[in-house]
């Protein structure tokens, strides 16, 4: 059995961070293993703090995994702290993994900041260039690159520029308002995802559903385009299919049929 690393945060609801990680490499026929880079306490409704591993904790938790497990594949989350990012950086260094898909979570989708300018700019310079792809959503794609962005045009500008820091792109569009577009730009080319907006306010995860997702399709062996338009049609159906739970942004359906 394929099996796939998470490596972010920890949401206690389940609709985000590793445990929707680890349901999501479930639904692609992966084993999931994860290690967590901080707790946070939060629910639909929005986060309320969190408590960052350190680097010791981090490296403490992978270590093992990694002397007993062949990991296919990675997806990265939640690094809050410049100490992590080194960790993880130098643990990817160290045994040549593959299949990486970095997600920079930055900020929450209640808003919530989860991250400092100084880690962020740390994880652009010493993650970035490891990563297969990274996943910034449009807001961290703007804080990335200082511009602006309002529509597909803009979210393949700011693609295009981070696409300098790493091997390829993906600049999610969910905060659109006519459409959830996703832009990919690589060395092959770029590519636009579209799909219907779906009227609904259970959309807590999206973001770690998303790149869970597409790193367990990479270690799987698709390629990077194939590997994101099925990731894309995967989230679409959790999100039409939502249990409906809590008071805020309910979480993903992550059991529905995968492909």
């Amino acid at each position: 059995m394929v099996i796939v690393l998470s490596i972010a945060g920890f949401d206690p609801s389940g609709g985000a961070g590793v445990l929707a990680d680890i349901k999501t490499f479930a639904a692609f026929g992966c084993f999931g293993a994860a290690v967590i880079t901080s707790l946070t306490f939060q629910n639909t409704t929005g986060v309320f703090g969190a408590e960052h591993q350190t680097g010791r904790v981090i490296r403490g938790q992978i270590d093992p995994l990694l002397d007993d497990y062949q990991i296919a594949g990675i997806k990265i989350g939640m690094l809050p702290t410049r100490e992590a990012i080194d960790v993880v950086a130098e643990v990817i260094e160290k045994h040549s993994l593959k299949n990486i898909v970095v997600d920079p979570v930055m900020v929450s989708t209640s808003g919530h900041e989860l991250v400092a300018d100084d880690v962020a700019r740390h994880l652009s310079d010493r993650l970035f260039p490891l990563a297969d792809v990274i996943t910034p959503n449009i807001l961290e794609a703007a804080a990335l690159t200082g511009l602006e962005i309002s529509n597909v045009e803009g979210m393949t500008a700011a693609a295009k520029k981070l696409q300098e820091m790493c091997a390829a792109v993906l600049v999610k569009g969910g905060h659109l308002n006519d459409e959830a577009a996703d832009v990919l730009v690589q060395d092959k080319g770029m590519r636009i995802f579209r799909a219907a907006r779906v009227p609904t306010r259970n959309t807590h995860g999206t973001g770690c559903t998303l790149s869970s997702a597409i790193a367990a399709l990479l270690a799987c062996g698709n390629d990077l385009s194939t590997a994101v338009a099925t990731a894309k049609a995967y989230v679409t159906r959790a999100i039409q299919s939502a249990p409906d739970l809590g008071h805020g942004a309910g979480p993903l359906n992550h059991y529905v049929k995968a492909f």
